[in-house]
């Protein structure tokens, strides 16, 4: 019968129940039947796996933790064979197979004890040695014996207390230890005692004196910058700051500290799992000194000292951050990537949207960036990504930083609604209670800039989240009071019919980040799948890419968009748009474009044909109009999806310059028109020649009619009467 180590109570062992994962455990056994499931032990890393990693626990027993157990991605990890780590065991399968869980405890000062498991039994570490080490000990026993025999004959031979060697030796010590040895020497009368007494008092006092002078006059440490840090690891060092983030982990608490150069995660510990300095939370200005570490790879700070600022320090420190987010925010110049009268209307929107998207990046604040799920949508999106990633990545100590700050998500549709508002308002919710992250910047592109997208902005600012648009729609007034930047040509009058959010979201992202301007020339003339204006078509030529280069990119973009819709395919997009990660064995140079837009075509051209050979054909007061019933004649769960299709099949049948095609689906309308064309209008005729349809429009002027289905037969009637009317 023992005791806990953690909590006292009697227990059979060393550790109660309730305790056992506040421990670690070092394994000395020999079977993987030997381990304790819900254990944490201390292993060594063995190698890895494109499903996860191989680690030793002990010398006899090896165990798989998987990649879906990870905390991040298995690419991110920066542990290398040998490493030492801290592991979960979860399970010990019937044939021997051991299953791991990820610790965030990676230190085993963050665990509350340390025990050895041995095949039957558990011990606490000294008595673990004093088990195998006894022989070693005897033997060091006896030497230790025969040097204190040894010892003892010397002193027989050292010259006794108060002779001239004794005091001469004794000269060499501290004050106090030279009265002591004087006294020592000769009785002491009553008045010596005295004397010696003051002389001691006098003595130590004035020692403590210039202790305490010591103290006064050792320098402060400076205060250092987060980009300096990395040279400075084992170093002490004072950080000033804005407090950005703050999580709990089962170890430490995790502070993300902002300066006016990057950020940089300090860990502080009280004990593990509960919360260090209570009192200082998100948005305080804090001075912080600690010691440079580096954690799996990442710098970090071991928190020593860290002190709210108040009055003339924190008006310092918060001038100094907000002096250099002005500075950095700001693009150096304004430049666009051709000459583009849509473009060149909104330029200083496009100068607005870059500020506040540099910004998020400077106060270390979360982006997401949601985009319609089509191929003008992803290249806008990845044209952001691709100028914000590096960023982050030179802001913040941590290598995973950009899956962390970083987030593009495809909209179904070009709608910000309740639904998508609601998704990103409960995950940054629970962002900010489980890691103490700031509220982001939503960047809508290629959506989000009709009246219907509103109610989805005020969800967003009930909690001051802020959202910005990009976008080639004819976009409506009510937006601009919605969001802080809307960058819509429409709405500075140009002509949108020759423009795309790519070419607008391109420009953007040319001023946050000009180092990768060269990367973005080419992404205009992806999104164009017909009339691309002259001046981008040259910008790709001279940034290499021909014409089938271009096509077979804008192909593949397309087919990847519809599978898997909801996620954001990061790693593929990149290589389908730019293919030059050289560091790894990716395909590259256009060789995956090539192949998936092969695909592409070959399931289009047979969507197509099944359309055209049910497409019915009719004029209408001298319009042609081409009508697909959509709800019969394409496959609603295989591409390619019906918008798609029907703009590829209007590309394709038109035959004058008044042709319009309408696909007719169980409850919804899709117009292509070869003249302009405002989606509101004629869905206000149909409305009004169906009234028991329940017509409304989603989308805004470029958006689509959504109905009642048993009202269909009406709908398509009243559709064709309004469209003479409604062409302009």
């Amino acid at each position: 019968m023992g005791n806990c180590i953690i909590c006292g109570i009697p227990v059979d062992g060393e550790i109660c129940e309730s305790h056992e994962e506040d421990a670690v455990f070092e394994f000395e056994g020999t079977a993987a039947s030997q381990l304790s499931p819900g254990r944490y032990y201390r292993g060594t890393v063995d190698g890895y796996a494109d499903f996860g990693v191989f680690i030793d626990i002990g010398s006899h027993v090896t165990g798989l933790l998987h990649r879906s157990e990870l905390d991040q991605r298995l690419e991110s990890l920066d542990w290398d064979p040998g490493d030492d780590v801290y592991v979960q065991v979860l399970d010990v399968r019937d044939n021997g197979n051991v299953d791991l869980g990820w610790s965030i405890r990676q230190r085993e000062r963050e665990f509350r004890g340390k025990l050895i498991e041995t095949a039957d039994d558990e011990f606490r570490p000294e008595e673990f040695e004093d088990e195998t080490g006894s022989d070693t000990q005897t033997d060091t026993g006896a030497n230790a014996a025969e040097t204190t025999d040894d010892s003892a004959e010397s002193s027989d031979d050292q010259p006794t207390p108060g002779t001239p060697n004794a005091t001469d030796t004794v000269a060499g010590g501290s004050g106090s230890v030279a009265t002591e040895s004087a006294a020592a020497s000769a009785p002491a009368t009553d008045a010596d005692a005295e004397t010696e007494a003051e002389e001691t008092d006098e003595t130590l006092a004035a020692e403590s004196a210039d202790e305490e002078s010591d103290v006064d006059e050792e320098p402060a440490l400076k205060r250092t910058t987060v980009d300096a840090i990395e040279n400075q690891v084992g170093s002490v060092v004072r950080l000033e700051g804005e407090i950005t983030g703050a999580r709990q982990t089962s170890g430490p608490t995790v502070f993300e500290l902002r300066d006016e150069t990057g950020t940089v995660e300090c860990a502080a510990f009280e004990e593990a799992g509960v919360r260090a300095y209570p009192d200082v939370t998100v948005d305080d200005v804090v001075a912080l000194e600690g010691e440079i570490e580096r954690h799996h790879g990442d710098l970090q700070v071991e928190t020593e000292t860290l002190d709210r600022l108040d009055g003339d320090e924190r008006a310092t420190v918060t001038e100094r951050l907000e002096t250099a987010l002005e500075r950095e925010a700001s693009p150096d110049n304004v430049s666009l990537l051709a000459d583009h009268d849509a473009v060149a209307a909104v330029e200083d929107g496009l100068v607005d949207a870059a500020t506040a998207i540099r910004r998020a990046v400077m106060e270390a604040r979360p982006i997401v960036v949601r985009h319609a799920a089509t191929a003008d949508g992803y290249v806008a999106g990845a044209a952001i990504e691709r100028a914000v990633l590096p960023l982050i990545r030179e802001k913040h100590t941590r290598d995973d930083a950009e899956y962390h700050y970083f987030e593009r998500r495809p909209l179904d549709g070009r709608v910000y609604d309740m639904d998508a508002a609601t998704d990103d308002v409960t995950s940054m919710l629970e962002a900010r209670e489980r890691h103490g992250e700031q509220l982001p910047l939503v960047v809508l592109v290629d959506a989000g800039s009709t009246v219907e997208s509103v109610d989805g902005y005020d969800l967003l600012s009930l909690y001051d989240a802020d959202a910005l648009v990009i976008d080639d729609s004819n976009a409506d007034a009510a937006i601009t009071d919605a969001v802080s930047v809307a960058v819509a040509p429409s709405l500075a009058d140009a002509d949108v019919s020759d423009v795309t959010s790519t070419a607008l979201s391109a420009t953007v992202a040319a001023h946050v980040n000009d180092d990768v301007r060269a990367d973005l020339e080419h992404l205009p003339a992806v999104s164009y799948w017909e009339n691309t204006p002259e001046a981008y078509r040259e910008l790709a030529a001279d940034a290499g890419y021909d014409e089938t280069g271009i096509s077979e990119r804008r192909e593949a973009i397309a087919l990847e968009a519809y599978y898997q819709s909801y996620k954001d395919k990061r790693e593929l997009v990149a290589d389908l748009l730019f293919g030059d990660d050289e560091e790894t064995d990716r395909p590259v140079d256009g060789d995956l474009a090539a192949h998936v837009s092969e695909q592409f075509r070959a399931k289009l051209d047979t969507g197509l044909e099944t359309a055209r050979e049910n497409l019915t054909t009719e004029s209408v007061d001298g319009i042609s109009v081409a009508v697909l019933d959509t709800a019969a004649f394409t496959h609603r769960y295989n591409f390619p999806t019906t918008t798609l299709l029907l703009d590829a099949l209007h590309r394709r049948e038109r035959e004058d310059d008044s042709f319009v095609t309408l696909g007719l689906g169980d409850d919804e309308l899709h117009v292509r028109a070869t003249e302009s064309l405002n989606v509101r209008d004629l869905g206000d005729a149909i409305a009004e020649a169906a009234p028991d349809a329940g017509v409304h429009v989603v989308g805004g002027q470029d958006g689509h009619i959504e109905f009642l289905p048993g009202e269909r037969d009406a709908v398509r009637q009243a559709a064709l009467d309004a469209l003479d009317a409604t062409l302009a």
